[in-house]
């Protein structure tokens, strides 16, 4: 076996490895309560022999994204195992092939504590390895860098083992690894995602879990704006405009008062309620011409502050019972900072929880508090792609890919954009907690279209609010097909995807 080498620690300071040169984790074992995981490192050239080594979960609390990706692929293997377990139940002892008697080096580690061999990293001082843990290491030998990080170099020559990528996992190691604990390496997954959700500025995230020991995956990024990837441009902040004619202090001290005032209300909807014979007429030479409606009759989307509490800041029923975009103020505008038409863009003001169903649909979101009719959740957030890139990212995926990724097509028939100029938001690998909410078919929740720059139609926001009074604790769901109520759904095709919402009036599929 290599040598075992340990790294001078300062007090009670913890031997560290360094993440930068691991590439994976692909084994586990436990030994006396001690869990150990086989590291793959990262190789400076393409060999079917890289460098590997046992290390204790203590040792990996800076690789916690990696070890979780293991237990994630270690639970698919769970179904091979069992059914091994039973054709091995179907052979006498007799029967058992050449493979099935081969011993791997798994089970070497497993069933030999042998005293390191004096083939260790000159640039490490020896240590008592009486009081120390075997560290087992194969194709390499460990080194430190100048911060005492440890890793795992490429190495050959007598006395270090030699292990090929190819043998590995074995079905050993995958039968040992299925009874082997993983408890505690959960519990610092789980505890550094916690962590993690406490360092999110605004509202408390939480984290709720008492169905099993999954926790989101760390690889998620938390962001608070869009990330605009390449092939993405957003309209440059000289294109936007605020209102000129409003001020902090008109009428009830709310900011902007009067729609036909306010320039952000340009391309808002005109309210045709208002309108008397000879505004209607106006108004329809306006769309044929193409002219601005700015002077027709409008609504602020927000019940002003003056309403019932319950209902400041809430969508108003002309904008919540459609889908009419939504033109927030600005930082241009003279109606100071605290006007009645910005909500969405101070983001998200209530506590949410991120927590797992028990019915299969995995993680759910939900408030901490009641939230009213029309009321502000949060937006969706994510990387902004180009369409080509989304199109080549769901070739490269499932279909369940789809859930994540929102076309930011509003306005494309107004507009006359090109389907493959749109741009598209993806909410897989980076976002905030709205990635958790589940799709329903009769959903207490509804996405809506908010602008704070009426010039730029290919980037805005896309925000949630209540469709109806939600009691605290009730699940966050939206429709992810948007459908209007009667809208029918192409019949199923391959590889559909059933809809598990329960609703009475689900459609039975999310994509057909």
């Amino acid at each position: 076996m290599p040598a075992m080498v340990v790294i001078p620690t300062n007090g009670h300071a913890r031997r560290r490895v360094r993440v930068d040169r691991v590439h994976s984790v692909v084994a586990n074992c436990s030994e006396n309560g001690d869990e150990q995981y086989l590291v793959r490192w990262k190789s400076e050239t393409s060999t079917t022999k890289p460098p590997f080594s046992w290390h204790s979960v203590k040792e990996l609390v800076r690789c916690l994204e990696h070890i979780q990706d293991y237990l994630e692929e270690r639970e698919k293997n769970t179904t091979l195992i069992q059914q091994t377990k039973t054709s091995r139940k179907r052979k006498s002892p007799n029967e058992e092939s050449e493979h099935d008697r081969r011993s791997s080096p798994f089970d070497r580690r497993l069933q030999e504590r042998r005293t390191p061999s004096a083939s260790r990293s000159p640039s490490l001082p020896c240590v008592d390895t009486s009081t120390s843990p075997t560290i087992d290491v194969y194709n390499g030998v460990l080194d430190a860098d100048e911060y005492g990080h440890i890793f795992c170099r490429k190495a050959s020559g007598q006395g270090i083992p030699e292990l090929e990528i190819r043998d590995i996992p074995t079905l050993e190691m995958n039968r040992s690894a299925h009874h082997a604990s993983v408890d505690k390496a959960q519990t610092l997954i789980r505890n550094e995602y916690v962590r993690r959700l406490e360092k999110l500025p605004g509202k408390r995230i939480h984290l709720f879990n008492v169905v099993d020991k999954a926790t989101p995956s760390l690889r998620f990024r938390y962001i608070s704006d869009y990330v605009l990837q390449q092939g993405v441009y957003r309209a440059s902040t000289e294109t936007q405009q605020g209102c000129m004619q409003c001020s902090p202090h008109m009428g009830r001290e709310i900011g902007c008062e009067y729609t036909k005032k306010c320039d952000c209300l340009e391309y808002a909807a005109v309210d045709e309620s208002r309108l008397d014979d000879e505004g209607k007429r106006e108004y329809q030479e306006a769309l044929d011409t193409g002219a601005s409606t700015m002077g027709f009759p409008k609504k602020f989307p927000y019940f002003a502050e003056g309403t019932k509490r319950e209902k400041t800041g809430c969508l108003v029923p002309f904008y919540l019972n459609s889908r009419r975009p939504i033109y927030e103020c600005n930082e241009k505008c003279r109606c100071g900072p605290y006007c009645r038409n910005k909500n969405v863009q101070f983001g998200r003001q209530v506590e949410v929880e991120i927590f797992r169903a028990n019915d299969g649909r995995g993680w759910g979101l939900r408030c901490k508090e009641d939230l009213h009719e029309g009321q502000f959740i949060d937006t969706y957030r994510g990387e902004v792609i180009t369409d080509a890139e989304a199109t080549r990212r769901e070739t490269s995926s499932s279909k369940a890919k789809m859930s994540y990724l929102y076309s930011l097509d509003k306005f494309a028939e107004s507009e006359g954009l090109d389907e493959k100029d749109l741009y598209v938001v993806d909410g897989e690998f980076m976002g905030g907690p709205t990635k958790f909410i589940n799709h329903s078919c009769d959903p207490n929740c509804r996405q809506y279209t908010v602008s704070y720059n009426k010039h730029d139609p290919r980037v805005y926001d896309i925000a949630f609010f209540a469709r109806r009074f939600i009691p605290k604790g009730e699940e966050l769901t939206f429709d992810y097909l948007d459908k209007e109520e009667g809208d029918e759904m192409d019949e199923p095709g391959e590889g559909a995807i059933p809809c598990l919402c329960g609703a009475k009036n689900c459609r039975k599929w999310l994509w057909t």
